[in-house]
């Protein structure tokens, strides 16, 4: 038995926007990518290999991880309180995973290839191929998770243990997209031992605003919410949020601080970070973020801040690692330049587009606010 509270926010516009943005995207895109191929693409050889379709991919395969973790909350770890979170959450992981996997796919040109290049080629050293292969299971284990809860089925054993393996996939995925990066000693802004446990940290930051603003899309405002909601919204989910947002300003400030104190080569990147109005901007919307979510004002606004300035810091770390040139002579500039093309913002559209498109479908279908009945 579950308990339902129909959701009244403004989930029907939110539908038609990111319907709207697919067509779009999808239109442009495809257009430039028969074109031009993957010349659409201001990346090269010689230069910014991994671009914004890149930055989409690790953006919204984090946020899954995050909001993995906010439902586990209830699901693994029992907190009652957060159950009314925990079915739009585990609909809104599998939904920002896709999305992911779209623009990367599409960055890719091939992606169908991975279906036998993977097994045929299995690489056991290599932390991109373990990333892939958790997050596929992970889409799997989310799914039959969904599918238990859709059907009332929260607390069976079966379920828990599901949702268990699902967590623990989520982790092991968020932390080896760390490890393809974090051990590349020839990127020195990305090489480093804690880079997993930096974007597990930061991930479950996004998946926190995302969680918090879909609530608020969902149902509107305070007032329109279930008792239940409104407590947890009003109560421990802002604090909890407060306190990991502010754990990871910290973290963002001393890494900012040591590539900028460092005179190792390739951390001359730092100063051209730190030089841009971006990062500035970055900043403000996380210390912003963190007031409100302090003072419990402005949770949805809060909520946004957090997932734009998180979506910079992922540009600054994907391109940013890649500004130094690997292989200097006199025809290399001091960093390499670079600005995303119209194809590469049409797939940041498309996967926007298909996060919010994908979580009101659901909102209007699936009953995501359902939860169990007495919890």
């Amino acid at each position: 038995m579950t308990i339902q509270a129909q959701a009244n926010g403004p989930v029907t516009p939110v539908m038609m926007a990111g319907l709207a943005g697919l067509v779009v995207s999808l239109a442009i895109a495809f257009s430039n990518l028969m074109a031009d191929g993957h010349a659409a693409f201001n990346t090269g050889s010689d230069g910014v290999i991994w671009g914004l379709p890149v930055v989409n991919y690790v953006f919204f395969a984090l946020a899954s991880t995050g909001l993995t973790l906010v439902a586990s909350v209830a699901m693994t770890f029992g907190s009652q309180a957060w159950y009314p979170l925990a079915k739009r959450c585990v609909w809104l992981s599998l939904v920002t995973l896709v999305a992911g996997f779209a623009s990367l796919a599409l960055e890719l040109g091939h992606p169908f290839r991975m279906l036998w290049a993977i097994p045929l080629n299995f690489q056991p050293t290599s932390p991109l191929n373990w990333m892939g292969l958790f997050y596929a299971v992970f889409l799997v284990l989310g799914i039959l998770k969904f599918v238990r809860i859709h059907v009332g089925d929260w607390n069976s054993p079966a379920s828990k243990q599901i949702g268990l393996a699902a967590l623990v996939t989520e982790l092991l995925a968020g932390g080896m997209l760390g490890m393809a990066f974090g051990a590349m000693a020839m990127r020195p802004m990305w090489y480093g031992t804690l880079v997993p446990l930096y974007f597990v940290l930061t991930a479950a930051c996004t998946g926190g605003a995302f969680a918090l603003l879909v609530t608020y899309l969902a149902y509107g405002k305070d007032a329109a919410m279930p008792d239940k909601v409104r407590s947890l919204i009003r109560g421990p989910l802002p604090m909890a949020f407060a306190a990991l947002l502010g754990l990871t300003i910290l973290v963002i400030g001393y890494r900012t601080l040591i590539g900028l104190w460092s005179n190792a080569d390739g951390l001359q990147v730092w100063d051209h970070i730190v030089a841009s109005p971006w990062f500035w901007l970055e900043a403000a919307l996380l210390v912003g973020a963190f007031y409100l979510l302090l003072e419990k004002k402005a949770l949805a606004a809060a909520a946004l801040m957090v997932i734009a300035a998180f979506f910079i810091d992922r540009y600054f770390f994907v391109v940013g690692g890649q500004l130094a040139p690997l292989f200097k002579g006199a025809w290399v500039p001091e960093l390499i330049p670079y600005s995303p093309s119209m194809t590469e913002w049409m797939l940041t559209l498309l996967a926007f587009s298909i996060v919010f498109f994908g979580w009101a479908l659901g909102e209007k279908m699936l009953k995501l606010e359902a939860a169990p009945q007495g919890d």
